[in-house]
């Protein structure tokens, strides 16, 4: 009696989309969405993209993850989702806005992925707290101004340690670091507090949401003035938050916040 036959174990690819703006999306990237029978995206991966790039036979699922959503995935349904199509025999590209190392818990899908057998392909792509602000035309680093930049997340895990903002400005002061935040918009109050106890209020701040799309709105102002901005403004998410003296670089604009 012949053997049953045997199914090839499929790829897994873990793909950064960038900031928002298609055309900034990565060769790499454009091979690997090319190559999926399945791609699980993101809420704020850009229509286009998989318009341009997806197999026109590529099942595409999204699986939004906003925090606060009720109508989130559940992060366990999607790593069981690649892994059941990958063990099928499939090409899985699961599509991140930004970069899937950086605040897109890349990580613990890579780990989760190696402890069921498989290891992950990863794409990396441009993220939104580079591109945010390079759309106002200003860097995150500068030979006068700041040496260095932290990139930090202001919607930590919820059973984890806080974060000590006013430690984090005091720092930043001292080594003149760019402050770069994600998902801060919901606890703009409580950062701007903290980081008021370690930066003057002089500190130059820009907020920008959604970066690098036909959407794209921002404001260039102070920390001290940073908080009355947003909520004149109605600052939405998804947003970044870039503080320190590299905002003084970034160019005027016709439509700010």
């Amino acid at each position: 009696m012949s053997a049953p036959p045997t199914t090839t174990p499929g790829r897994i690819w873990l793909v950064g989309a960038g900031p928002g703006d298609p055309d900034l999306l990565t060769l790499k990237a454009v091979k690997a969405i090319r190559s999926a029978s399945l791609i699980l995206v993101d809420e704020l991966v850009s229509a286009d993209i998989l318009a341009a790039h997806a197999s026109p036979g590529a099942r595409i699922v999204p699986v939004g993850k906003r925090g606060g959503r009720h109508q989130s995935t559940p992060q366990a349904y999607i790593e069981q989702l690649m892994l059941d199509a990958a063990r099928a025999g499939e090409t899985v590209v699961r599509l991140k806005g930004g970069d899937p190392f950086i605040f897109g818990r890349g990580g613990e899908e890579a780990q989760n992925l190696r402890r069921a057998g498989f290891e992950p392909e990863i794409v990396n792509g441009i993220t939104a707290g580079l591109a945010a602000i390079t759309a106002l035309g200003a860097p995150l680093t500068h030979r006068q101004h700041a040496p260095g930049v932290l990139f930090i997340t202001g919607h930590p895990q919820k059973s984890g340690p806080a974060i000590d903002w006013a430690q984090i400005a005091r720092s930043a002061h001292a080594q003149r670091l760019t402050l770069v935040i994600y998902m801060g918009v919901g606890t703009l109050p409580h950062i701007c507090a903290g980081l008021l106890q370690g930066l003057p209020a002089s500190t130059p701040a820009a907020a920008i949401e959604r970066a690098t799309t036909g959407q794209q709105r921002h404001c260039v102002t102070t920390l001290g003035q940073l908080l009355g901005e947003a909520r004149r403004t109605r600052l939405q998410s998804p947003a970044v938050i870039v503080i320190g003296n590299v905002v003084l670089g970034a160019r005027a604009a016709a439509r700010d916040c």
